[in-house]
Parts: C-alpha cells; structure tokens; sequence
C-alpha cells in the first residue's frame, strides 16, 4: 500500500471507516444486477463514501470490502486500493478464497476479514471516529473491530434476514430450504450480535425501524436514526429538450414495434423479492395498457440465462414464460444489457414518453431506484411494503400498491398515463421532493452530526500504548499456548518444547492464553518447570498481565469494561435451570463462571437470547459440555491476542497460537497461525479445512512442536493463503 496515501488526510477532520463486504465494489461502472449480492447497496456504499468525503469536517473515508482475484471478474476487483477522488478509498482486503464467492459462503472468513481491516487501520495510523457496517457479514466484522479499536459501531442493515425468512416461508419455502440456501440463522445471530453492540443503526425509513428492526430481540429505539439515502442530482436529472435518443433507446426498441408508446418501466437484479412476472401479469391482464403503452424490463444483464446463478435464471425463465404466455412480443423489451452509465437514460426515457417507473418488490427496504426515477421527473407505482411510502410521502410522486395485487398495480399506472394532469403533477413534484429530501448532500451533513455526537458519547481513556523493557519490546513474532491439555500433558513433549524456545527462540515472545485465574496459572506452570512467560492471558481473555513482574495491563481493563453488568448477568444466569455458580476463587471482575448441566439446561442459543431481551451484554464462552464462562462484549482469548498484537506490533501471521477446546477457538480462527494439538476435544474438529489452522498428529507440548515445523515459524515462518 503507497504510505503517501495511506497517510492522506485533511486537517484534523474524522476518519470514518465503512465496511461493506459482500458483491464486486469499484469507484466507477458499478455491475448493479449482476447478481444478488451486486445491488443497491454497493452503489449505496460508494456513494456514501464519495459524500462524506466531501463534507469539510471529514478528513478520511476508508471503504473496505473483499479482494476478487478471479478471471471470471474484471481485474479492478484484485486492486489492493483505489481512490474515489480526495480523501476517500476502496481498500480490498484479501479474505479466504481468492474468486468471487456469494455472500452466504463467505461466513467461514469473515474472521481473516476482520484482521486484516485491523492490520490496515494500523497501517494508517490513525484511529477511527466510527465503524460503519453494511448488511450482517460486516456487522459481524464491524463489531469486532469497533470492540477491539475501543470505538463507536453504527450499523445499516440493508435488508434484514428476519424480514425475509418472513417473507420466503409466505411464499411457500421450506424452514430447511432456506436455511441451506441463504444460511439463515448465522446471518440473523450476526444481526442481533450487531445490534446488541451497535452505538447506532441508521435506517432510510420509519417502517423499517418500526415494522423491521423491531422483530429483533436487541431492538432499541434509541439507538434508531432515520437518515434516508441521497442520489447524485448531477447524473439523474430530466430529459432536456431537443436532445437526442440515448443510444439505450436503440437497444430498446428493436423489440417495441411502436416504440414511442409511454414506457412502463421495470429496473432491477433478476431477484424472485422483486416480483417481475407480477408485474408482467398486471400489464397483460389491462387491456388499455396493452393497446397504449410498452413494458420494458431491466433485470440486470446476461449472456446467457443458462449461465446464471440458480436464483437469477429461475427468475429470467419465468420472466420469458410470462412474456411468451401473454404473446407481449412487440409490445414488451427486455434487454440483455446495459451500462451503469445507461441507467438514467432509461429514467428519461419514462420521462419522455410520459411513462411510469414501477418497482414491484414484494418488500423495499427503501428504494433507491425510485428516487432516481422522481429525480429525472417520473412518476412511480410501488409496493406499499416498506420504505417507498415515506417516498411518497414527502415527493408525491406516485401511488402505493399491494405487490401481489396485479389488478391494482395495473389500474394504477393506467390511471397516471391516461391522465396528462396527474402525470405532470407527480413528475414536477417528485423533482422538487428529491431535491428537498434526498440529496447526497444533506444526508452526509446529517450523518457527521450524529457522528460528532457519538464520539462525545463514547469518549474514552485510550489504551497505554507505553513500551515495556525484555522481550515484548523487541520480538517479531509470538507463541501463545493454551495451558491445560495443550502445553501440560506430558512432561517429556514439554521439556523439549522449552529446551526448543531456549534454542531457537530468539526474538520470539512467549505467552499463554488459559481459562485459569492469574495465580493458578503461575502455580500450575511453576510445578511443571515452566520458565515465566513473557505475557499471561488468564480468565479466559478478561485479564492481561506481563512477565516476569507480572504487570497488569490497566488499559485492557479499561477497554473491556465497555457495558460490563456483572450484577444483572449473575441474577439472571442463577434463574435458570441446569446452571450452578463457581467456586468464588474462579470468579473474577470481568468474568462470570458456571457450571452447566447440559441435560438439563437451556441451549446456549436460548441464554443468549434470554440476555439480549434483558439488553445485558456479554461474551458467552462454553466449553466441554460443562463449563459456561460470560465476559465482557470485548474480552475473549482471541480479542486479547490481536490487542497485543495491534499493541506491540507483531504481525497476526507471525502469531501461532494454539488450543485444544472451544474457549480456544476465536484466537485460533483469522489471520494467526493455528495449531491444533492431537488431543483436541471434538468441538473443535469443524475448523479442519482453514488452510493456517494446523491440527496435530501428536498431543499436548509435542502437537505444539508439531505446528512450529509445519509453519517453520522460527526460521521462514510459512503463510498459508486464507481460505
């Protein structure tokens, strides 16, 4: 990355970070419609980011999002950077496998994500105002790295996975079809996750906040901001008179045989949510529109439906279907192509012909596309599901109407093409509304208000970035070992293990990462003539401390303690069946530890649910099917291990640590170098498959020797590609 620009920013203005992981992101010629995942909100986020960067008091815009190495892709997705004008970047983080992948795979490296979005915010050198996520997977993401950094999460969610399980079992799909499809309640736990952690969540319509966000268990109100979207006025604007055909028309109307008929306009990604063939049925079924008007569909583009994703061709074959059953050749287009550049010419289009724009979704969450069409002056129908009734609202532009209701979708438009009056007002309204609401503009005015509120809200002592004398200081890469069951085990495999740091460990930083108390850990180590480490994790990632005059680490006290309420979980927990409190030797200031009978306690799914209906947070650790341990949102083994990386300046993938249970698992995921010792309890067995988590032959101190040679950490130290 060129340091000039990493370093790049105005004054003293806010560095605001956006995270948006999933589809193809790029600065220009945006591919909307290519796929599902390539839709509004890319533009959305870009747009976003372009704004901000314009406003006086923001002086960096970071837009993170996931390299594409794939032939299949244009190369602009593999740039590592690429500038948006001043101020403002798309950085693309590597992130698993190097080829484009749809957004419900991508669950399994979101951890390498969240790394490597650390490692470049550490590269810049600043430290965020705000972490911005879009959509669940950079929720996931975004509270990660808003918790680690010590800064406030504001969260957008887009579309929300609750509302549409919703709407997919309405129409008919299976529980289990939609959960090996879209991966459906790993997306929701990141929702309520995100939510439960988020400063703010900014919604583009009242419905959303209402009828939406208030499915979830960690629905706030408080914490909800109605910021509607903007549109770019310079590029969506109305026909100006006398000026030529778009060359889109062209395209357009080789199907039309009277092609300057009033346009019933259809625009979007070839998704079954945006309800085209209703559409197509309202339209055939009126017979005033089939003799005065012309349907034209834009459903993204294709070579060849055959090559599309399962979703999209199901969608195309039965747009066609609906076209060849209602014999609308001639009177229906429905090009294989355009440009993004094409996009308001096709408004314009509607506009000259005195035409409708139509977005017949089964639910919009906002509808960009219709404030783009009231910005080139035409009037709209919509669905009356979501955010375009607060469009309506304040444009007058157009009518409502039920999705699924063809009779009434067509009378509406009818109703506004054959009356001149009624068209002309909608169009001149909704070009005074847009200007008035949804300027670009004045969204990002609004946004850094928040914004500045926010980080006087959540102003904290930063963590002591002080430097300690020994090995810390100078070492340029890390060992971090659980203790029990993975370096204590066998005392032959240990004694090597320790000759082996003696002898090639030069420069290396030693550490252990235990669910075990301070003291205890001290006491165990000391019987089993282990020297001092150089670092403890103890309590399951809650303390920190420095050997060997064993120095707490106050500013990790400090930064955890972020909505700590140990009273409220320890009354709330001790109410439930199955679950007894530890000895109080085992209980610390940030964590709370329990046994769990598990025949007869509740799922730790129903326990974090119990806790967000409560709004308590917590950090929920269980392991061996008998030990529950609640933390702070901020602590765990793993978010301590990247805190002292981020600290003291060793590289994650020059980190190898390494685990034999579940408490162990999210410092073993992401971009360190895991190892996994032979003798492993079984949850763990579903990380085998991440190409830099090594699982063992051997067992305890051996398996860790085992990983150093599979890694040649002390010599070249091998990185496996992510993924």
């Amino acid at each position: 990355m060129k340091k000039t620009q990493s370093k790049a920013r105005r004054g003293e203005g806010l560095y605001i970070v956006l995270i948006s992981i999933h589809g193809l992101i790029r600065g220009q010629n945006l591919e909307l419609g290519r796929d599902a995942d390539t839709g509004g909100q890319t533009k959305y986020v870009v747009e976003l980011a372009c704004a901000l960067a314009a406003n006086p008091e923001v002086g960096r815009v970071d837009l993170l999002t996931r390299q594409v190495i794939d032939s299949k892709v244009s190369d602009d997705y593999a740039v590592p950077e690429e500038p948006l004008g001043d101020n403002a970047w798309i950085i693309r983080l590597p992130t698993g496998p190097r080829r484009y992948l749809r957004k419900e795979t991508l669950w399994p490296y979101l951890d390498c994500f969240a790394d490597n979005a650390l490692g470049h915010i550490r590269r810049v050198g600043l430290r965020p105002d705000v972490v911005h996520s879009h959509y669940a997977d950079a929720g996931y993401v975004g509270t990660r790295l808003a918790n680690l950094l010590g800064v406030p999460l504001v969260h957008t969610g887009h579309s929300l996975g609750r509302v549409k399980r919703e709407r997919l079992l309405e129409k008919g799909l299976k529980p289990e079809d939609i959960e090996s499809r879209y991966n459906m309640t790993r997306r929701i736990d990141a929702e309520e996750e995100t939510l439960a952690n988020a400063y703010m969540v900014v919604a583009s319509t009242r419905q959303e906040v209402d009828e939406q966000y208030a499915l979830y268990d960690h629905y706030r109100p408080e914490h909800m901001v109605v910021v509607p979207p903007g549109t770019d006025l310079g590029r969506f604007s109305p026909p100006r008179p006398r000026a030529p055909r778009p060359p889109v028309w062209h395209e357009m109307a080789r199907f039309l045989n009277k092609p300057d008929r009033p346009m019933v306009l259809a625009l979007s990604r070839p998704d079954e949510r945006k309800n085209i063939p209703t559409l197509i049925k309202a339209f055939a079924g009126h017979k005033a529109l089939r003799e005065h008007a012309n349907l034209v569909i834009v459903a993204g583009n294709r070579d060849a439906i055959r090559d599309l994703d399962r979703g999209s061709r199901e969608v195309l074959t039965e747009v066609l279907m609906r076209i060849d059953e209602y014999d609308l050749y001639g009177q229906a287009a429905y090009p294989k192509h355009h440009a993004s550049d094409d996009v308001p010419d096709f408004y314009r289009m509607v506009t000259r012909t005195r035409g409708v724009f139509v977005n017949p979704a089964l639910t919009e969450p906002f509808g960009l596309t219709l404030i783009e069409a009231a910005a080139c002056g035409a009037p709209i129908v919509a669905t009356n599901d979501g955010g375009p009734s607060d469009i309506v609202r304040h444009c007058n532009n157009g009518v409502l109407v039920d999705p699924l209701d063809e009779k009434a979708m067509g009378d509406a438009i009818w109703k506004i093409i054959s009356d001149r009056e009624r068209w002309k007002k909608y169009s001149d309204s909704g070009l005074k509304g847009v200007r008035a609401h949804y300027a670009w503009e004045g969204h990002a005015q609004k946004y850094v208000r928040k914004v500045k509120a926010l980080r006087k809200e959540a102003s904290r002592v930063r963590r002591g970035q002080q430097r300690l004398s020994g090995k810390l200081a100078q070492a340029d890469r890390a060992i971090i070992s659980d203790i029990d069951n993975t370096l204590l085990g066998d005392r032959n495999s240990l004694r090597a293990l320790v000759q082996r740091l003696k002898d090639e460990g030069a420069g290396v930083a030693f550490g252990v990462a235990t669910g075990r108390r301070l003291e205890s850990a001290q006491q165990v180590l000391k019987d089993w003539g282990v020297p001092t480490p150089d670092l403890f994790i103890t309590s399951v990632g809650s303390e920190i401390h420095y050997g060997p005059e064993i120095t707490p680490d106050q500013g990790w006290s400090r930064h955890i303690d972020h909505r700590w309420d140990r009273e409220g979980l320890m009354e709330q927990l001790l109410d439930l069946p199955g679950i007894a409190l530890q000895p109080k030797v085992d209980q610390r200031p940030h964590k709370l530890s329990f046994f769990v009978d598990p025949e007869k306690a509740p799922s730790m799914h129903d326990i974090e649910r119990l806790l967000h209906q409560q709004d308590l947070q917590a950090n929920i650790i269980y392991s061996h099917d008998r030990f529950l341990d609640l933390l702070p949102v901020r602590a765990s083994k793993g978010f301590a291990v990247r805190y002292l990386a981020d600290k003291w300046g060793i590289p994650l993938e020059r980190t190898l640590v390494a685990g034999d249970s579940g408490n162990d698992e999210d410092m073993l995921r992401g971009s360190t170098l895991g190892v996994v010792v032979g003798n492993h309890h079984p949850e763990l067995r579903r990380l085998r498959g991440f190409e830099r988590i090594y699982f063992a032959e051997a067992g305890h101190a051996a398996g860790i020797g085992e990983g150093l040679d599979h890694f040649d950490f002390f010599n070249g130290c091998i990185v496996p590609e992510e993924g």
